[in-house]
């Protein structure tokens, strides 16, 4: 299904030509939803290239790997797209993508574009004490959480860490049982107060339907 205009003016994106071959250059952590995405609506024009998702923790090393990645990848299709919101690179990710001729996903990082930028802006300014997770984070919490700042070897950096935290929001993609209880576990191990939101794909399906 096409997007409307509605959404198309809310992504900043334009449909593209039906017949090209793209590919979809994305966050790791993106990998399970796109490939869920692509499956679902049959978008057999549409690869995917990931980075790994433990860039989030260098930021500053995106654009770098953007750059690697689309030079490498280039000849072979049509279309390039980002999918990626500018996750922490201060903008740097909207200037490659404008010196390349790219388009990548509008938003500041996929908590909101997961529930939609426009949903997540309205209230962001009141959530400054939560710590957000999505179904990839939820899945890896040890990998991408508790072992990258060192809880696993030193459990008392925690108070440290999330001292002004006071929340634990899962931004669901799906709804799984597992997930939500791996979730939950998180916020209980952070000594955090859980709440549950469903987001579905959000702006991410949008983005990709002006693809297809």
């Amino acid at each position: 299904m096409k997007p409307t205009d509605e959404e198309l003016t809310r992504t900043g994106l334009a449909p593209t030509d039906a017949s090209a071959k793209v590919l979809v250059l994305a966050c790791g952590a993106l990998a399970n939803e796109i490939l869920a995405l692509i499956r679902l609506n049959g978008w057999d024009h549409m690869s995917l290239t990931c980075l790994p998702a433990i860039l989030h923790n260098t930021p500053d090393r995106i654009p770098a790997a953007v750059r690697a990645a689309f030079d490498k990848h280039k000849a072979d299709f049509d279309q390039v797209f980002l999918a990626y919101a500018d996750c922490g690179t201060g903008g740097q990710l909207a200037a490659l993508c404008d010196e390349l001729g790219i388009e990548m996903i509008r938003g500041p990082h996929c908590y909101s574009f997961f529930e939609g930028n426009d949903a997540f802006a309205a209230h962001a300014d009141g959530e400054i004490d939560v710590f957000y997770l999505t179904d990839f984070l939820a899945r890896g919490f040890e990998n991408f959480v508790i072992k990258p700042l060192g809880l696993d070897r030193h459990p008392e950096l925690r108070d440290m860490y999330f001292q002004h935290y006071t929340r634990l929001i899962y931004l669901a993609q799906t709804d799984n049982p597992d997930l939500d209880r791996m979730a939950q576990d998180a916020a209980d191990r952070l000594g955090l107060k859980y709440q549950r939101k469903f987001t579905g794909f959000g702006d991410l399906a949008t983005a990709l339907q002006t693809l297809a």
